[in-house]
């Protein structure tokens, strides 16, 4: 989508909004750069000091990270995720891990009993992705792919509010596996994810449940859950 020039009035205002537009949108996802000052200026035809306002807005709406010497990277793709990132980014990874397993399994409980064919579809070309990824040894490739994974069954649940919360909670999750596979994909830390893929193609909620719940206590040192007095 091209960014077009904005009106003179409330002209700060309006470049947030055609900023905002292209992260919502999907033309800047997450993780992209974004261009330039001097290229948004150009391309806006408003003043340096108005672009920077307005990806100054953004950074503090939690949308937009600044990094100096590197440029400007999209982090979330809505207020509440950027919050949920300020918020939760150091959080525990146990207390992370807590969170994806109730979300996670009662999406894929969900997702078994009212999965559609696209839906199956889908898991099946983002399970083979994943894999293909694992096979590469390519870890940030591997994060993409598996966090794809993970939101794809959550979408299969077919509950609006479920998948809402997930999305926003997406980056927190990819920062918490990105910190967690680290540099190198070792062998011995591979999950396979087909049987949670089976058990939502048969239609085992119960099942397809109790596989969800599993994986994100495997990421951490101990696989056990703690227990809370």
């Amino acid at each position: 989508m091209a960014l077009g020039q904005p009106r003179r009035s409330g002209l700060s205002d309006q470049v947030i909004t055609q900023l905002r537009n292209q992260i919502t949108s999907g033309e800047w996802p997450v993780g992209t750069r974004i261009p330039t000052e001097p290229e948004l200026v150009e391309q806006l035809g408003v003043a340096r000091n108005t672009v920077r306002e307005a990806v100054r807005a953004l950074a503090h709406n939690g949308l937009l990270d600044i990094r100096q010497g590197s440029g400007t990277y999209v982090v979330a793709t809505s207020e509440l995720a950027g919050v949920m990132h300020r918020r939760f980014a150091g959080s525990d990874p146990r207390d992370v891990a807590e969170l994806r397993a109730t979300l996670e399994s009662s999406a894929a409980r969900l997702a078994a009993q009212r999965r559609t064919e696209r839906d199956l579809r889908q898991l099946d070309a983002l399970l083979a992705r994943r894999e293909e990824a694992w096979a590469a040894r390519d870890a940030e490739e591997f994060v993409t792919a598996d966090a794809a994974f993970h939101h794809a069954v959550v979408v299969a649940s077919h509950n609006e509010v479920l998948t809402g919360l997930y999305s926003d909670l997406g980056h927190v999750l990819r920062s918490w596996l990105r910190e967690d596979v680290g540099q190198e994909l070792r062998p011995e830390n591979h999950m396979d994810h087909a049987r949670l893929v089976a058990a939502i193609h048969e239609g085992d909620a119960e099942r397809a449940a109790t596989e969800a719940a599993g994986y994100p206590f495997m990421c951490l040192r101990s696989p056990e859950p703690p227990v809370r007095g």
